[in-house]
């Protein structure tokens, strides 16, 4: 890739309120935002709001649906080239959450005009492009406005077969959970923004948020499952609340279990949190039972996601044959009967 031409003294970050995901209003009130608007009835529209699904999808053809989806927020890192890749991964991730792939992508874009170098734009705006090329899609345009804060984001169409989709209201009693990306990318990129996280940890941190989800989709369809999510702005066990109710199952999550990026319980220790797992955590203390999970523990588990992984439902005998094309995956809890919470944690 060439070279960046902005200015390294420039960081991004100090142009954000909330870092990424963490921007994502929280559970509860979107909850009550949405609970009072009316679906309108048609048979083609496969998936709607109603269940937290990851994409709208739309069914134009016996075996063709569209899968419609955006995403934007403010920075989360201060490389504006990086910043692209994380909005645009993160924004990818959606339809691939739904088993489907990305035909086209539009940019979403806020930017304060005469207070940021336009370079900065170029540079945002070159970072989203290659993560849609990377994804074998097609940028199409976009819509700018100027506006005090730096946002950046996609609007992403893509296709999927309305017999193949992957969704929060399919999970069933015996089914493995597996999660394809290590978490703490909420305390780390809060870690950053103050000047606490070494730079092999960033580093890690950049990689992972710009890792596509599509072989974890592909590999997903491939090994039989119909139930997945990306793990976002919701933490791990928010998105997890929404397959577990949506699927009529309780699930109960090993703790010790899930994956940590590199750094993630040092930062926690130096109080790098993020406002948006207080919203997380106030949502979810009814939906769960966190037997002798530490507060630390709690603190990962309901840390905002920017472009975190896929958390896929699974038959036992199906996850080997899913991890062989997914070596990262990690087995992290199994869905059980229904009982008075969404979630046990164990």
């Amino acid at each position: 890739m060439p070279p960046s031409t902005v200015d390294a003294a420039i960081r991004l970050t100090d142009w954000a309120r909330c870092a990424g995901c963490a921007a994502k209003m929280g559970p509860a009130d979107l909850t009550r935002a949405l609970k009072s608007l009316k679906r309108l009835s048609d048979p083609r529209l496969l998936v709607g709001h109603e269940t937290f699904d990851d994409a709208g999808i739309f069914q134009i053809s016996p075996e063709i649906a569209l899968v419609q989806t955006l995403d934007f927020f403010a920075p989360i890192v201060d490389d504006p080239y990086d910043f692209g890749r994380v909005a645009a991964t993160n924004a990818l991730s959606d339809v691939f959450a739904m088993g489907g792939e990305a035909l086209t992508a539009m940019n979403i874009v806020g930017f304060p005009v005469g207070k940021l170098p336009l370079e900065v734009l170029s540079e945002v705006l070159r970072g989203g492009q290659d993560m849609v090329h990377a994804a074998d899609a097609h940028l199409v345009g976009g819509h700018t406005i100027t506006d005090e804060e730096l946002k950046y984001g996609l609007s992403v169409t893509g296709t999927v077969h309305p017999l193949r989709i992957l969704s929060n209201a399919s999970a069933k009693v015996g089914d493995v959970f597996v999660l394809t990306k290590a978490i703490g990318t909420g305390i780390l990129s809060t870690a950053a923004k103050r000047g606490l996280l070494p730079e092999a940890e960033r580093a890690m941190l950049t990689a992972s948020m710009t890792t596509l989800n599509r072989t974890a989709s592909r590999a997903a369809l491939a090994a039989g499952a119909t139930c997945a999510t990306d793990v976002t702005g919701f933490g791990l066990l928010g998105h997890a609340s929404h397959v577990a109710r949506a699927s009529h199952v309780t699930m109960r999550i090993r703790h010790a279990a899930v994956p940590l990026l590199p750094g993630t319980r040092a930062m926690i220790e130096q109080g790098a949190l993020t406002g948006g797992a207080a919203r997380n955590i106030s949502y979810l203390e009814p939906l769960v039972d966190w037997g002798r999970t530490t507060d630390e523990m709690r603190a990962v588990l309901v840390d905002p996601q920017t472009s975190g992984g896929l958390l896929v439902a699974l038959r036992a005998d199906r996850v080997a044959a899913f991890m062989a094309g997914v070596p990262d995956a990690v087995v992290i809890g199994e869905a059980i009967a229904a009982g008075e919470r969404a979630i046990v944690v164990a």
